[in-house]
């Protein structure tokens, strides 16, 4: 795609022979990676546990202020950048999907925590002082499991990761989704994995419900009473963010992100746009780059949770 994002895999962040996996910890990544701190996308889940230091990081245009023992998730696609104030360390984790592909016999597992759903205010967590110890000496042992670099080190690394998955999501009674394996699930994941597919070319829930075998009220109902919102409007809100991440990159025209994003023409793709943010993309973009130069871009309460 013209313009795009930088897009980074694990291999290109580390001089190790290794794609599925990285762990260090922070401070020394970033200063290799200095260049990671504009906009960029990954194709793979990140982790950052924050363990000192100040500044803002973005995901998605939210924008997050850093405080030691905040542990953030991305899933692969997002678009985030860092701004730190001063020294910032801690623990990083790059993994790819396939890194527990032939590990776990449900190959959704990861998608029944809030924190890898892909929402910007269920990613960033503010752990508990009564757990800082425990979240971040997990983090030493997978990152001394990786330096270990023997036999069974992958599987031990895998391992502690579900240890931590699991750990960070009891400390909220809402951190895991419906139950794993009931049919609504099973259909919401269906649903947000088809949009994920085709919503540059399908808008219409319709379209969807006929892929999963269900009528579009059935889609409507099921997104109503789990999510709080009807199947039209996840899509078109996954339309809206491609759009606002294509529109914060200055190098592609307005009238090529239309394209991109299969608009019939650019008037109807800027009525859609300023339809659903108020803003024409034009002055989205102007707004948005004035507030990158600034440190702007909308803020975002952190989640904030108790023991």
């Amino acid at each position: 795609m013209k313009g795009g994002f930088p897009v980074y895999n694990i291999s290109s962040l580390t001089d190790v022979n290794e794609n599925d996996i990285l762990v260090s910890r922070f401070a020394p990544y970033l200063e290799i990676h200095k260049n990671l701190s504009s906009a960029h996308r990954h194709n793979f889940y990140h982790i950052v546990l924050f363990t000192e230091g100040e500044g803002t990081h973005q995901i998605d245009f939210t924008k997050f202020q850093v405080k030691p023992y905040q542990i953030y998730f991305m899933i692969p696609g997002q678009v985030h950048s860092w701004d730190f104030k001063q020294l910032v360390d801690g623990y990083i984790v790059n993994f790819s999907a396939a890194f527990f592909q032939s590990f776990l016999l449900n190959p959704y597992f990861l998608d029944g925590f809030a924190f890898f759903s892909g929402l910007s205010d269920e990613q960033v967590i503010q752990i508990p002082s009564g757990d800082e110890k425990a979240v971040s000496s997990l983090f030493e042992s997978i990152l001394g499991e990786q330096l270990k670099g023997d036999s069974m080190s992958a599987d031990m690394v895998r391992v502690l990761l579900m240890k931590l998955f699991i750990m960070v999501s009891r400390l909220r009674p809402e951190g895991t989704l419906s139950p794993k394996g009931s049919y609504n699930d099973t259909l919401l994941r269906n649903f947000k994995m088809l949009i994920e597919q085709n919503y540059r070319t399908s808008r219409l829930p319709k379209d969807y419900a006929a892929l999963l075998y269900i009528t579009p009220n059935h889609l409507n109902s099921l997104c109503n009473d789990v999510l709080g919102m009807p199947a039209g409007e996840l899509i078109r809100n996954r339309v809206l963010l491609e759009a606002k991440r294509l529109l914060v990159n200055k190098d592609m025209a307005v009238a090529e992100i239309a394209d991109e994003l299969n608009f019939t023409d650019n008037s109807y793709f800027s009525r859609f746009f300023r339809k659903q943010v108020g803003l024409t993309p034009e002055e989205f973009r102007k707004r948005a780059l004035l507030n990158q130069e600034n440190n702007g871009i909308e803020t975002s309460s952190e989640r904030t949770l108790s023991a």
